[in-house]
């Protein structure tokens, strides 16, 4: 009955037995009725102890977090994530809307138990967000393989879920219903702050760049061009009304390949050199479309490796990533200067999961920058043609 969205008009509580139970009696109405129905203002909601325990949770982190909001101005975020282990969502707030996913529980679990739980999770958010009962969306996290990440993980009902959102200067689009995440890493706020900070007037790059909202940050704040490249025509697509909202222009461009094999052609061929270089792989991917599986443990050496060789003798390459076992290569922190600044790219909504991602700082060493300069000679600075 939540699911789909209907209120009951009684509620009866019985035993069945030894189990306890509810009677919920409805009024099915026409589309119009309900839409009336809709915006008469919501009943107080009857919350178990669970939810209820819940509830002062999310209560909880909203003050705690509300100092940060009002001064910041930043309008996504995360409330909560899994803090009542029980309760083993994240809560992500999008103005209005609340995206909500929940991790998938282990097989020890009971499939009852976790019904039970998510349907606690919906009551506590429904009594503190009654606003917001006709802009919830519901997912369940699990890892992904292949191209299950382009997948659409909704009804179609709930498929117009799909609007805009401000992050500082840029517009974005998001969408809370049809695919597992919203169009938005909401972790990586800082770091593209972090790299909107380094791009003015800077030739930049973008790999594995999902919707490109990175992209937008860099060249809002006044890149001279950049290049942004990911293997799916969905995020492309998506990744291009991002720009058009923005107004960004022919300097700017979106390129549909695979990053492994085009980074490691470039490697060899350099026509392309690059000022900035934002290098944000997955942790494993096996898309059919790839040439190769993708390990972000096992890789990710040969892909810095390749992405230093497009970096100017002066660049920065800002490496990151979302696997929590992750361990740096050796050979990277002797052939590199390299700086771990991950403490310093968690806002305070995910100071409480300090492993999201990991993230770096990469140049070349300066005993190396003279080479480095003599064989960026005659490349490209601009990836569409302008020495």
């Amino acid at each position: 009955a939540q699911e789909l969205r209907l209120r009951a008009e009684k509620k009866y509580r019985l035993f069945n037995g030894t189990i306890a139970s509810q009677l919920l009696l409805f009024q099915l109405r026409s589309e119009a009725e309900q839409r009336a129905d809709a915006s008469k203002p919501a009943k107080k909601v009857e919350l178990s102890e669970g939810a209820t325990q819940l509830a002062n949770r999310l209560r909880k982190n909203a003050r705690k977090l509300k100092p940060w909001l009002s001064k910041s101005g930043v309008s996504c975020y995360r409330l909560y994530d899994a803090d009542i282990p029980e309760y083993a969502v994240a809560v992500d707030i999008y103005g209005d809307a609340i995206h909500v996913q929940e991790y998938a529980p282990p097989v020890t679990v009971d499939e009852r138990q976790a019904n039970l739980r998510l349907t606690e999770a919906k009551a506590a958010l429904l009594s503190l967000y009654p606003e917001s009962r006709n802009k919830l969306f519901f997912k369940e996290r699990r890892r992904q393989k292949g191209s299950d990440q382009y997948q659409r993980a909704s009804t179609p009902e709930q498929r117009n879920a799909v609007f805009n959102v401000t992050e500082g200067e840029a517009t974005l689009e998001v969408n809370l219903a049809e695919y597992l995440d919203s169009g938005i890493f909401l972790d990586h706020r800082p770091v593209r702050k972090l790299l909107a900070d380094l791009a003015a007037g800077k030739h930049v790059l973008n790999l594995f760049c999902y919707t490109a909202v990175a992209t937008v940050q860099m060249a809002l704040a006044g890149a001279r061009s950049s290049l942004s490249i990911d293997l799916s025509n969905t995020y492309l697509e998506w990744a291009q009304r991002n720009f058009d909202l923005n107004g960004l222009g022919k300097s700017h461009r979106l390129l549909r390949a695979d990053c492994l094999e085009w980074l490691s052609r470039q490697a060899k061929a350099r026509e392309y050199s690059f000022d900035l270089i934002f290098l944000d792989p997955p942790t494993f991917s096996n898309s059919k479309k790839m040439q190769a599986v993708l390990d972000i443990q096992r890789d990710h050496a040969q892909m810095i490796d390749n992405a230093m060789a497009l970096l100017v003798a002066d660049g920065t390459l800002v490496f990151s990533n979302n696997f929590r076992r992750f361990k740096m290569d050796q050979a990277v922190l002797e052939r590199y200067e390299v700086e771990n600044i991950t403490p310093n790219t968690l806002d305070p909504d995910f100071q409480r999961n300090r492993k999201i991602h990991n993230c770096w700082l990469i140049r070349h060493k300066k005993d190396a920058v003279d080479d480095v300069a003599g064989a960026a000679t005659g490349l490209q600075r601009d990836p569409w043609g302008k020495k």
